[in-house]
């Protein structure tokens, strides 16, 4: 399957469980791989004929800055969530989020893969 990267997405949201997380927004970093099929676009050049990374980005944005997740597990399925909300297109997700500031020294993360479930 093809994909489409979004690679240091910043947002700065309210994420942690603890009573100074809870006040003060902190910085996360997330790495989206969007499952899609590029053919159609790499045929005709057209940004109709494929997923709007643009649009994904702010929708993973809001998305965790509504969120106000303790969690960084959770904040990482919203993100999935979003970008599935953004276009049908999308087969699968997977998401890198990293916590840069969680400990002294250390980078907490976590990664999620997630495929489309289909209603039928």
């Amino acid at each position: 399957m093809d994909a489409i990267l979004l690679e240091g997405l910043r947002v700065e949201c309210i994420i942690g469980d603890l009573p100074h997380e809870r006040t003060f927004p902190q910085e996360l970093f997330l790495d989206l791989e969007l499952g899609c099929d590029l053919r159609p676009a790499a045929r005709s050049d057209a940004l109709a004929d494929t997923v709007n990374y643009v649009a994904v980005a702010a929708a993973v944005r809001a998305a965790l800055t509504e969120g106000r997740c303790q969690m960084v597990e959770r904040a990482a399925q919203l993100a999935a969530d979003a970008a599935f909300a953004v276009d049908a297109r999308i087969r699968t997700v997977r998401v890198t989020l990293r916590k840069p500031h969680a400990l002294p020294g250390v980078v907490a993360a976590v990664r999620i893969f997630r495929e489309r479930e289909d209603k039928s």
